[in-house]
Formats: C-alpha cells, structure tokens, sequence
C-alpha cells in the first residue's frame, strides 16, 4: 500500500482475472480492498462455475502478460515452477493461417500458454497476499447502495450463500468486473439513468474441447500448434500441452456462425481431420481421450458505450468485459482489462478519485484499437451482420495478403504479432517497410504462383520456397 491514499474501502464486482488485477491497483490507493465473489476461491486451481469459458484454450497475449508481470513480478517463474513451459511467441508458436505457416523468428515476447485455472491460481494467490486486500467469496451480489438521489453509489449489496445473511459494504468506489453478464446497465435504470448504447457483431461462434493423453509428440519444440480460424479457413483450433505436458494436451476446436464443433466423439474427430493442419488428427486419432468435449458459445461480441452517457453516477466504474467483451478467439479480452487497469491506476495517482466520465473516455480510447482488430476481422465473414466500410475492406484485404506474405517473411510474421499481442496498434502493420514486403511478395506471386506450402512443412524448407 502506498502513501497516495484517496479513500477508506474500495469494492470489486467479481474475483476473475480483471476482479484481481483491478483489486491489485486499487491497493495502492484505498486503506481496504474488497473481492466479492459467488464462487469459492482460496486455493482452487480447477475450473469454477463462475468462468465457464475457463474450461477452454486461454491465451494472455504479450501486452498482457508483460503488465500482469509489472504487477507481480516473478509471476512467470512461478508459473514456470506448476509445470508451464514459456516460450516465444512467434519462433515458439506454430501459427497457421489458410493452411500455412507463418515464417517463425524470436520476437522478444513472452508466451505463457497456461490453461485459465492456474493462471488465475496465480494471480488470485499474488492478490491474496496483499495485506489490505480481502476476499469475500460465496457470497452472491444483490446490487448498489446508492445517496438519496442516486448521483453517487455508496456501496455495495451482497448476501453470504452460507449464512444467507445480507450486508451492505461501504465503499468510496465501486468497480465492476462481473464479466458480460454485468447488471450495471439494469442498475442504471432502475436508478433513473439511461442505459449504454451497444455496438454488437453477431458471430455465433462455439468452442468445443477436449483433453487427451497423446502416444506420440506432434509439437516438437513448438509450444502451441494454431490453426487459426479466416475467411478462408473459417474452422480453427487451439492445440497445446497441459501443464506438466507428460503427453497431456487441451485441443480447443472452433468454429463460427453456427458451424459448431460437435460433442459427440466421431463428429468431434470428423471436425478435426477437416481442419488444415493434418497433425492434429494424426496425433488424436488414436490418442486416449481424458474427459468428454465440452462447448461453450458465444453469440456475440459487446461493446457498451459508458462513454457516451451524458449522466452517470460517481463512485461507481466498469471495467473488462463488463465494458467490453471481445471475440474470443483473438484472445484481447483479459489483456485489454489489464489496459484499463493501467489507465485506472493513472487516474488514482493523481490523488482523488476517478470522474465516471474521465474514466470511460479514457478507456474507450483503448478498447477502439482492439475492437477495430477483431470485429473489423470477424467483418471479413461474409455473413456476419454489419456495415463494411472501405476501410474495414481494405484492412482485410491487406491483411490478408500479409499474412500470405508472412508465410516466407518473419519480419511480417512478427509485426502482425505484435498487433495481434496489443503491442503495437493496428497501424503499424501500415508502415512503409511491412507495406513494400507484403507488395513484394504479391508482385512474386502474381509473377509465378508458388505451390501452397503444407502446414506441418519446417522453417528451412519455407525459406527455400521464398
């Protein structure tokens, strides 16, 4: 806890990943923050009811990571130490798109491939020991207590799932990171205030997964094998070790728009053997399955404009994917929270607390990047809803064709990562230098069409074919 103290209790909405990186900042500025939770969290390194999604591929992409290690330093050894093997992501990972690789090459950013569960271990056990952070767990959120008037939230509402008794914590701020079924938006009404205005991009997307003991290793020195879903190849797949890897992988199969991997164990191979990457089944096939294929869908992505509320109380602060919840399968959504927790930090060091208008003006400003990212790719689907302006059209046409050009170029394999990983905004894909490769390249191929290269070919005979 710092000197720069600017209330007596701060309240977080939710103990997942954006609960505890938003109670880590906000003890540096209040004398007690509380976690409330409906789950129960001390110790659990398993999948919790409260995180259905946890039961599937996660990644913290490099933005993330390197903010969630500026905030637990030495996080990544212990990580390390429960069976993680890091690496790097780009000469580490095997990343696939429309049936080829990307030219692999270190890029200096850390890839952490943990399975959700011990991620969040982690950095609840990290959040736990803060001294004046304190956990409330299984106690369920019954809503705000608000000043007579309602132009301030004064606290929160909450009922022990134990005892069934109710309370009501006082706090200078309240923040919310309940996820996307926040109920700040009813909260709001029944205050009397508008709710946000949401921008949605319907995708209908599933994930279905499964674990497995493999007979064989198809990884090599990879970390990751990923196939990643486009226009073009719309199935994808998340294919990695378990912690302790002993031949235990997590395969995560994707597939949008309603073309949902099936649960049933042949529907679930016949899925696998079509995706681009023929490893993946030739290393399930015959592999001992450890549980049954679980899904979990995601209808759309959600932006809820705080930003543009002309009025909203003080005292009270959204953040994750309470805000914003993002297509999963771009992985942004725990790195962006991060970044919002970077800006709430910010704020409270300037020693009073946070304006609700300051605050969302600030954030939104961050999430446009991302969500330009990934609803602008999920715009590249031909039947997913929603205007295609011609900067949207042009976006996906380039890259497109750069990700066809990373196939024999790492230079571009590591600047489409680092956008990927938030590292670097959008815009610099655009640069003079990746704009002459990505030319380069389509000049070769309109010249003389080189033959598709298969996914599971190496690095030198890519180099061979460029």
């Amino acid at each position: 806890m710092s000197d720069n103290i600017v209330g007596d209790r701060a309240v977080v909405l939710g103990g997942s990943m954006a609960g505890l990186l938003t109670a880590r900042v906000l003890s540096e500025s209040f004398a007690e923050v509380v976690v409330v939770d409906r789950d129960e969290l001390t110790e659990v390194k398993n999948y919790r009811r409260g995180v259905p999604q946890g039961r599937h591929a996660h990644g913290l992409v490099a933005r993330g990571q390197q903010i969630v290690e500026s905030y637990f330093p030495g996080l990544k050894e212990d990580i390390e130490a429960d069976g993680v093997r890091t690496g790097d992501f780009s000469s580490d990972v095997r990343w696939i798109f429309n049936g080829r690789r990307m030219k692999p090459a270190p890029s200096g950013l850390v890839c952490v491939p943990s399975i959700r569960p011990v991620l969040e271990y982690h950095v609840r056990r990290r959040t736990m020991a803060i001294p004046n952070v304190i956990f409330l767990e299984r106690h369920d959120i019954l809503g705000l207590e608000t000043s007579s008037d309602g132009t301030r939230v004064l606290g929160a509402k909450v009922r022990g799932q134990d005892t069934g008794a109710a309370e009501t914590l006082s706090a200078d701020l309240v923040v919310d990171t309940s996820g996307k079924g926040s109920r700040t938006p009813a909260w709001l009404e029944e205050l009397g205030y508008r709710r946000p205005d949401e921008q949605k991009v319907k995708i209908d997307l599933a994930y279905t997964t499964r674990h497995y003991q493999l007979k064989s290793d198809p990884f090599g020195t990879d970390l990751a094998i990923i196939p990643a879903a486009t226009p073009r190849t719309p199935r994808g797949a998340f294919f990695h070790h378990l912690p302790g890897w002993g031949g235990r992988v997590e395969l995560s199969l994707t597939g949008l728009l309603g073309d949902h991997p099936p649960t049933d164990d042949d529907g679930f191979l016949a899925f696998v053997k079509s995706l681009p990457v023929p490893e993946i089944y030739e290393a399930v096939k015959d592999a001992e399955p450890l549980d049954s294929p679980v899904t979990f869908k995601y209808p759309a992505s959600v932006w809820r404009h705080y930003e543009r509320l002309s009025e909203f109380p003080e005292g009270l602060l959204v953040l994750g994917d309470a805000v914003c919840s993002f297509n999963p399968i771009y992985a942004q959504g725990m790195t962006v929270a991060a970044l919002e927790t970077l800006v709430l930090r910010e704020q409270l060091r300037s020693g009073a607390l946070p304006t609700a208008r300051g605050y969302f003006k600030a954030i939104a400003k961050l999430i446009a990047p991302a969500w330009d990212v990934s609803a602008g790719a999920d715009l590249g689907y031909d039947e997913v809803a929603g205007r295609r302006s011609p900067k949207v059209r042009m976006v996906n046409a380039y890259v497109a064709k750069l990700q066809d050009a990373a196939v024999h170029d790492s230079t571009l394999t590591n600047a489409f990562i680092r956008v990927a990983g938030l590292v670097d905004s959008p815009q610099a894909l655009l640069r003079p230098g990746n704009v002459i490769r990505v030319l380069r390249h389509s000049w070769r191929r309109s010249a003389s069409p080189a033959a598709s290269l298969p996914a599971s070919e190496p690095p030198e005979a890519s180099d061979k074919a460029a």
